[in-house]
């Protein structure tokens, strides 16, 4: 650092300082403002203080570490498994993964249990020490402990917890009146708007760090289907899960939760629950220790425009089931593969993620308005829904059984017949086939036996194995029931074809071109 140097701003603040001073020294022309000229000035809007201070010191005593100790299952093989990983690969060693491959299916060995410790962070809602966290700190917990900005340690115990929303409550064991906060509300400020986290980053407990509201209505995938968060600059790390974001007046506007970063520090991105969900999902638990959520038993996709266009159906949005569980609510009502749920109880939904929202709201055991569009006409259904399982994977919607191995891996018989105009050979799907697909004995389709390189399937990236359930919404058992399915979009002027795609065990949709 050059101590002697002096800045521009400096030499204009001292030249006018002096010609206030009534001083002789004259102000060098080169810094004189041109006539008329102004300088940028901004004016700080309100909300934006000079410090922070009287805020922190006004919520941090309502906001706590959260140590835990949990129980883990580890099996010793899987420990040995990832030593030897580094060496796969070098030569004469695949006999050696093979060997150790079956002894792990022969030996079955039981898992043993280990203890791990892990810190995160809560705030008190309540006078008599209620504590809200994210789940993911206290999952498989054995011991809470709550670590006051005082220093006061107090054991706690779990109310209840949510793992979709990742959002939990503890309560702390010792009577008292505890200094708490409230949730406000995420509609109230806007991208820009200042934001304040507080936590126990690292278990550096007290920490407080300042941003803005980045982002908002975030989606994060299928791994949190019911939250759209937050996303927020205020460096969040490690520890700071289930602490508080701030705003200006000190509500928690959300609930901290995940951090975008490739090095597993902050860089700038973290993503908060809101406070709206929060609050909605910790009274819940409070009351119930659980939430309960509405279930249909289907498997639904969005409805994106050139799906539309294939089914002539432009301008309409809804979510497209894809398949229908076996015994669900769904299926008892009627619904089928194919339909688009337009809105539930008039509520109109936009596309899977918002209808997958709209059912978890609804009461298990209640009955329900669907709207529907089913072949381009509309329709009501009636579904009374259940209350989702624990693991809606484990309801199949398939009856076959089958091994989960990839179709192409059981050929079928019939070499199949070759469409030119497409570059693929299709065959009907046999009894292998759609049990290794986990479908319905009822199910029916063509199974992709090859694919013309340069063809029409070889450029929408099709491959062998994937079979083909339906097309624009039509059973093709047959091949020349595919052809009918094309004819009709050719003579609807379409240039496009939906397929319903089964692949695996899943069945999910695609378009293709209709070639000219």
């Amino acid at each position: 650092m050059n101590k002697f140097g002096v800045s521009a701003q400096t030499l204009v603040a001292a030249a006018f300082g002096a010609a206030i001073m009534g001083s002789a020294i004259a102000v060098p022309r080169l810094l004189a403002p041109e006539a008329g000229a102004q300088p940028i000035a901004i004016q700080a809007p309100p909300g934006a203080p000079l410090s922070f201070a009287d805020l922190i010191e006004k919520v941090e005593p309502a906001v706590v570490s959260v140590n835990v100790v949990s129980t883990q299952e580890v099996s010793e093989l899987g420990d040995m498994d990832q030593f030897f990983e580094q060496f796969r690969g070098m030569p004469g060693l695949d006999e050696f993964f093979e060997e150790r491959r079956q002894q792990q299916q022969e030996e079955q060995e039981d898992p043993r249990s280990r203890e791990s410790r892990s810190l995160g962070s809560g705030f008190f809602i309540s006078k008599d020490g209620l504590v809200v966290t994210n789940n993911h700190v206290v999952e498989r917990a054995t011991q809470i402990q709550i670590v006051m900005s005082d220093g006061r340690e107090l054991d706690a115990e779990l109310v209840g917890a949510d793992p979709l929303t990742d959002l939990a409550v503890v309560r702390v064991k010792e009577p008292g009146a505890y200094p708490y906060v409230k949730f406000g509300t995420s509609k109230d400020i806007r991208k820009g708007d200042w934001v304040i986290a507080l936590g126990n980053p690292f278990g550096l407990g007290g920490s407080a760090t300042a941003g803005i509201l980045s982002a908002d209505g975030r989606e994060l995938g299928a791994g949190s289907p019911y939250t759209d968060f937050l996303q927020i600059d205020a460096p969040i790390n490690r520890g700071n899960s289930g602490g508080p974001t701030f705003d200006l007046k000190g509500n928690v506007i959300g609930v901290n939760s995940q951090i975008l970063s490739p090095s597993g520090g902050s860089v700038g991105i973290g993503f908060a629950i809101p406070a709206e969900l929060a609050k909605e999902v910790t009274d819940t638990l409070i009351k119930s220790g659980r939430v309960s959520r509405g279930w249909l038993g289907v498997q639904i996709g969005d409805l994106p425009p050139e799906f539309a266009e294939a089914l002539g159906i432009e301008g309409v949005e809804g979510a497209l089931i894809a398949d229908v569980t076996v015994g669900s609510p769904a299926e008892r009502a009627g619904l089928k593969r194919n339909d688009i749920i337009l809105s539930v109880n008039g509520q109109k939904v936009a596309d899977s993620t918002s209808t997958t929202r709209v059912v978890a709201k609804l009461i298990a055991n209640t009955q329900n308005k669907f709207d529907i569009l089913r072949d381009g006409k509309p329709k009501t259904i009636n579904v009374t829904v259940g209350e989702r399982p624990a693991d809606p994977a484990a309801a199949n919607p398939a009856t076959g059984g089958g091994s989960g191995k990839s179709d192409k891996d059981a050929p079928s018989a019939v070499p199949g017949v070759l469409l030119k105009d497409f570059g693929v050979r299709l065959a009907p799907m046999d009894a292998t086939v759609r049990s290794n697909l986990g479908l319905r004995a009822t199910d029916a389709g063509l199974q992709i036996t090859e694919v013309v390189k340069g063809g029409i399937f070889d450029e929408a990236a099709f491959e062998p194995g994937i079979v083909i359930l339906e097309a624009n919404g039509r059973q093709v058992a047959t091949v020349d029931a595919f052809e009918r399915a094309i004819a009709e979009a050719r003579a609807a002027s379409r240039t496009k074809v939906l397929l319903a795609l089964r692949i695996g065990q899943v069945t999910n949709y695609r378009t293709i071109d209709i070639p000219k």
